[in-house]
């Protein structure tokens, strides 16, 4: 997917470096962000310091590739597995099932659990390349369904960034406005109605 050149320029050509972030995923899955270090990384992949350090100067670019894999490939994941990705009704169901495979993914929830300040420079301050990518892959999507005249026109960036702008509180946020009066899947039923809607002709 070309999306996925948001990555280390050698991701996908190179399965070791997948099997590295596979390590540093593992790691931080068992100890956390804030105790993993490239030299646990190393060790857990069975190769040298060095040859982490060669493919990732800190631990900061290597989570950055490691959230930007992970994130990425659920929404690469949820899209394919979509029977219809150019409609209101098929974008939104796209949207929902991307949102509902982050908020349950394991390191996603590990990384809030314990380290949730990393995940604040991408709410208050600035795109990842994560959000980046998904904007990407919703705005080619916004821009098919408006070539059949299924979407309403505008512009397809901006539409896409709006509903990945949506999307963060439900990942983030939806278990804040979840209680006796309104559960869960109340709640993501309305963000699936509220993309159809601001998608429809």
């Amino acid at each position: 997917m070309s999306s996925l050149r948001h990555i280390h320029p050698d991701l996908g050509s190179d399965p070791r470096l997948d099997a590295y972030l596979d390590a540093a995923r593992d790691c931080i899955l068992d100890v956390g962000w804030r105790r993993t270090t490239l030299t646990e990384v190393a060790k857990r992949a069975g190769v040298s310091r060095m040859t982490i350090y060669r493919a990732w100067p800190d631990m900061g670019s290597l989570l950055g590739d490691l959230m930007t894999r992970e994130w990425v490939g659920i929404a690469a994941a949820t899209r394919a597995a979509a029977t219809d990705t150019t409609s209101p009704a098929g974008i939104a169901a796209a949207a929902l099932a991307t949102v509902r495979a982050l908020r349950d993914n394991e390191l996603f929830v590990r990384i809030v659990e314990l380290d949730p300040d990393l995940m604040l420079p991408y709410l208050l301050a600035r795109r990842g390349r994560s959000q980046e990518a998904l904007i990407e892959i919703l705005a080619a999507e916004i821009a098919s369904g408006q070539a059949a005249g299924a979407i309403r026109a505008g512009d397809p960036v901006l539409m896409a960034r709006s509903m990945v702008l949506a999307g963060h509180g439900f990942v983030f946020s939806a278990l804040t406005m979840v209680d006796a009066a309104v559960g869960l899947d109340e709640l993501d039923a309305e963000l699936a109605r509220l993309v159809t809607a601001s998608l429809a002709p």
